[in-house]
């Protein structure tokens, strides 16, 4: 078992430049310290340089990470792609093992509109249509019918007040 009955457990899933990070920041800005983010870009692609396949090192230091935290008393984000063939195994062990409330988000945005906020990140220049393309996998939703759809029409303001009251965020102290 992992966490406390106190602690939350947010999986925040979606394609490329659904806004996943975005949220996720805007979670912890909410809620202050004591909310942990972890993100698979940043360790896949910044501690780990490495690709995103199948039984990749990132999956089990997203799993240790998430569960680290939550031990010591944190609340997490884990925030990612997270394609539900190569994560999801991970995913549901991490969800069944928790002890407090876990919460899983899907951000659903079309193609097109992928490809316009793409255009806005700073790896525009070395991410073409091409490979997004590849990575787009329309509703990648993970079994059991355990992530609550969220449309590209919520706005920003709308997504992070929707997770902050239905995680029970909202009202919970942050650290000093």
């Amino acid at each position: 078992m992992v966490g406390t009955e106190e602690t939350r457990l947010v999986i925040l899933r979606g394609n490329s430049a659904s806004g996943k990070s975005t949220v996720a920041v805007g979670l912890r800005e909410r809620f202050g310290r004591g909310l942990a983010l972890v993100g698979q870009d940043n360790i896949r692609r910044v501690v780990l340089r490495e690709r995103d396949r199948p039984g990749a090192a990132n999956i089990g230091l997203i799993d240790l990470t998430a569960r680290y935290a939550l031990d010591a008393g944190y609340h997490v984000v884990v925030e990612g792609i997270l394609y539900a063939d190569r994560y999801g195994d991970m995913l549901a062990q991490l969800r069944r093992d928790h002890r407090g409330p876990t919460h899983g988000y899907y951000l659903d945005v079309p193609f097109t509109e992928t490809l316009a906020r793409h255009a806005t990140k700073p790896i525009a220049d070395d991410v073409n249509e091409t490979q997004l393309r590849d990575w787009y996998r329309p509703l990648d939703l993970l079994p059991g019918g355990i992530e609550t759809v969220i449309g590209a029409d919520s706005t920003l303001a709308a997504t992070v007040d929707r997770i902050m009251v239905e995680t029970g965020l909202t009202g919970l102290p942050a650290l000093e």
